[in-house]
């Protein structure tokens, strides 16, 4: 689950339970749904924790962005849960995960890591508006590095974030180029095509991965249209993916299935109510009956 600016709605839901990793075997489908995997919160039910964290030689801890993807990954469950109870429970995986002395270093990093942030709240804050989107992401971009000097080492900031900057720097060239309205077409593709050139293997696959869900998703639609049943479905997907990342898909189907059945269930029962849509008590009395109060939030877009 890494932060980025901008994820698609669809897509992101796809992309949290992809594990894109080529080259295993498909696997039959499973019997059974796997279990919920952390039920820290509620909406982080069935994933896993992010972040593949290592140590080298001598028990050192190695800073990388996986270290970040796992705090960032608990740190999305903030408005379910308070920080304080975020902290500990990073600080639990970071022991489970790891022998006590780079654990330890590893705690240090996620003080740091959380005082960085709220720094990073006010300094953005205190940005001048900008009209041009491109001029904003750029300030926001040295606001944000400006202040990792007074919270990591250059080899921890080079460690946690240079992956990401990478990746911040190519978007923020590109927003500019899209908006230089003195370029004609053929110069922005040519520009376009001049940052293609300098990505990296890993910003290239990142790039790609999206795409890539994309097209498995209108494979899918294609085969359910020509009446393929689901261990078709299961097969394309794992040859796609992984047949872990299939069959988290098919549990994510069987759940939507599942709501989309409660919502027409729901749209019954209220259209038969004496007064309809009309008498407000009965309606919510309906919904209280039948979602709890985090589904009712997604309500809005049946009605």
């Amino acid at each position: 689950m890494h932060a980025k600016w901008i994820v698609g709605g669809s897509l992101a839901a796809l992309a949290l339970y992809l594990a894109l990793r080529p080259g295993e075997p498909p696997a039959p489908p499973p019997d059974k749904a796997e279990p919920d995997l952390f039920a820290f919160v509620r909406s982080m039910e069935g994933t896993r924790p992010d972040g593949n964290v290592t140590v080298a030689a001598g028990d050192k801890l190695v800073v990388d962005a996986e270290l970040g993807h796992l705090f960032d990954y608990y740190l999305a469950g903030l408005g379910e849960k308070p920080l304080a109870a975020i902290r500990s429970q990073i600080e639990a995986e970071l022991d489970k995960r790891l022998a006590p002395v780079p654990a330890r270093e590893a705690k240090r990093l996620l003080g740091a890591y959380l005082d960085y942030k709220q720094a990073l709240a006010g300094a953005e804050q205190a940005l001048p508006a900008q009209a041009d989107p491109a001029l904003a992401a750029r300030a926001r971009l040295q606001a944000m590095r400006a202040l990792r000097g007074n919270y990591f080492t250059a080899q921890e900031s080079a460690g946690l974030f240079g992956a990401s900057d990478a990746y911040d720097d190519d978007a923020v060239a590109r927003m500019a180029i899209l908006g230089n309205a003195t370029l004609d077409e053929a110069q922005r593709q040519a520009q376009l095509t001049a940052l293609d050139q300098h990505l990296s293997p890993a910003q290239r696959a990142a790039r790609a991965a999206p795409l890539q869900v994309a097209q498995l998703d209108a494979s899918v639609r294609t085969l359910r249209a020509q009446g393929a049943d689901e261990n078709e479905i299961y097969r394309l997907r794992a040859s796609t993916f992984t047949p872990a990342a299939a069959a988290r898909l098919a549990e994510l189907d069987r759940e939507e299935s599942q709501w989309q059945q409660r919502i027409i269930a729901y749209q019954a029962k209220k259209a038969s109510l004496p007064g309809g849509a009309q008498d407000a008590a009965a309606v919510q009395q309906l919904r209280d009956a039948s979602f709890t109060p985090d589904e009712q939030r997604r309500l809005g877009a049946y009605e």
